[in-house]
Order: C-alpha cells, then structure tokens, then sequence
C-alpha cells in the first residue's frame, strides 16, 4: 500500500538572515525533517546546503518551527521523514 509523505500545512515565510541580505547571500537549502504523527517537527538537518551557513542554520530554525500534515502508512499518521526545500531568493 503506498504511503502518502509529510506535507507543509500553512506557514509564514522563513525569515532572511539580515547579513546574509547585506552580502547578498542566496540558495536553496534542502532540510531532512522528521515529521511527528501530531505533525511538529522532531529533528531537522542540513540535507544539501546553499553554500552559506548562515543560510542553512536559519532554514533548519524555521523548519522546526513549521507545521506539517503528518505522513500516513496504511492510512494510518505516523512519523516519517521529509525532504523541506527553503528558498532563499534576493529580488
């Protein structure tokens, strides 16, 4: 039976490290998040960096401040791990 993953539920946006802005400091960051069966974040980790760790380090902070929809198996909410892009994009 196929397993349906973790998803965002309506978040605010990731903050822009102010220093990261002034150095013009840009990427995406990919977070491994391991999503509760009551959809808060457990443990989150720097899956693929954007090259900055400024950046990185304020990514996994707003990640285990997001809320997911918990991963299911059979139906049934369990805890599962999740791979969270944040854009970091200066305009």
């Amino acid at each position: 039976m196929p397993s349906s993953n973790a998803d965002y539920l309506q978040n605010p946006k990731a903050v822009y490290p102010a220093m990261s802005k002034r150095l013009g400091e840009q990427g995406k960051v990919i977070v491994r998040v391991l999503v509760g069966a009551d959809g808060l974040p457990k443990s989150a980790e720097v899956k693929k960096s954007s090259g900055f760790d400024r950046l990185d380090e304020a990514a996994v902070e707003y990640i285990m401040k997001c809320r997911f929809v918990p991963g299911k198996v059979n139906g049934v909410v369990q805890a599962m791990s999740y791979d969270a892009p944040v854009n970091y994009v200066l305009n």
